[in-house]
């Protein structure tokens, strides 16, 4: 599939990883359909872009929002052919801390949001997907979903997000088996350090720190370096069923 030819949902589309690959995919010629809870913030980013844009307020973890933005997509472009998940948060906290155990209902919510909302918004958006028309290559769909190297070495205080991210890799193959015979294919993104809204709290000396740890090239990631990759993705066919790591060849330490 081409991106000029895509009709691409994007959680999290309004700022950092999302928010590149929304821009991405309109400046190349397709259409995005821009899903966040910062109605703020969706908005203005739908009057940038213009018509090939559109924003729909969703809490991807509840069933009829993520449904009403699919329907909205169609309504709006005729089909729905991409989804791109980058809706997440992140937490830091020990399991036995100094001000005592691991919040449970913190857990909870980080594997709500990151797991069971990226699920979510699959199994929604593949039930519309199954009735797309095939293209040439017999496509009728992408699904890309964003884990994190912490999927692989989680870091002390990452116990619930590492969870989160590690079920999204964990699922990645067999949902693409799952939905190869109706020509759907499904991918996950593992990022390591990009520089995201979550980074720009830190002064300036930390970013450079952090970014020092990655091997080559030693910095912090571009969000405009993950769109690039959601882009392959979209357009190389046998490209399925598997975990990228995008992250500069870093492996993170304990702590």
């Amino acid at each position: 599939m081409h991106i000029n030819q895509a009709v691409t949902l994007v959680t999290g589309g309004a700022s950092g990883l999302g928010e590149a690959t929304v821009r991405n995919i309109v400046t190349k010629g397709g259409k995005a359909v821009i899903l966040d809870l910062s109605e703020e913030k969706g908005k203005r980013f739908q009057r940038e872009l213009g018509d090939q844009a559109l924003f729909v307020k969703t809490d991807v973890t509840k069933e009829e929002d993520v449904q009403s933005a699919i329907e909205r997509a169609v309504e709006e472009f005729g089909v729905l052919n991409t989804v791109i998940n980058c809706a997440g948060i992140a937490i830091a906290s020990k399991v036995i801390g100094k001000s005592g155990i691991h919040d449970l209902g913190s857990f909870s919510k980080v594997i709500s949001v990151n797991l069971i909302g990226t699920f979510n918004v699959i199994r929604l958006a593949a039930e519309k997907m199954v009735h797309n028309e095939q293209n040439k290559s017999g496509e009728r769909g992408v699904i890309i979903n964003t884990a994190s190297v912490a999927a692989f070495e989680g870091q002390i205080g990452q116990a619930a997000y590492s969870a989160s991210k590690g079920g999204i890799v964990g699922m990645t193959l067999p949902i693409a088996r799952e939905l190869a015979t109706s020509g759907i294919r499904v991918m996950t993104i593992a990022p390591g350090l990009f520089h995201t809204p979550l980074f720009d709290t830190l002064p300036e000396e930390a970013r450079q720190s952090l970014g020092k740890m990655v091997p080559f090239p030693s910095r912090l990631g571009y969000p405009e370096e993950f769109a690039k990759l959601t882009q392959s993705i979209i357009e190389n066919p046998m490209l399925n069923g598997e975990t990228i790591r995008l992250d500069g060849a870093i492996r993170m330490q304990p702590k």
